[in-house]
């Protein structure tokens, strides 16, 4: 799936994928494709500019943290983040029915006169 088709989505997405969680920038990016059955495969040139403007929004936190000799950057949520991921999914349930209102085959409706 292309970063073009979730235009909209990723920031829901990237807190959903924190939800919980304090995870580096590239077990984000893998925990996206896992949970996606592999369909999202977001280049880091998508995702960490995604969350440096989540930190700005201060919907998420970072600290820097060295593992194994390497030194990595650690996001999570805050309390915004979480009441911000809470209004996303609401509004995501709202809108998959409306869709799928019109996009599932249902047997038509008598139109009153």
């Amino acid at each position: 799936m292309k970063a073009d088709a979730l235009r909209g989505h990723l920031d829901a997405l990237l807190l959903a994928t924190l939800d919980g969680r304090e995870l580096h920038g590239y077990a984000i990016i893998e925990a996206l494709q896992q949970r996606s059955g592999g369909a999202l495969d977001l280049p880091t040139g998508t995702v960490y500019p995604a969350l440096r403007r989540l930190e700005r929004a201060g919907y998420v936190l970072s600290s820097w943290s060295t593992v194994g000799g390497r030194q990595r950057r650690t996001y999570r949520l805050t309390h915004s983040g979480v009441q911000t991921l809470q209004a996303e999914r609401r509004a995501w349930r709202e809108f998959t029915t409306a869709i799928e209102g019109v996009l599932v085959k249902r047997p038509p409706t008598p139109v009153q006169a």
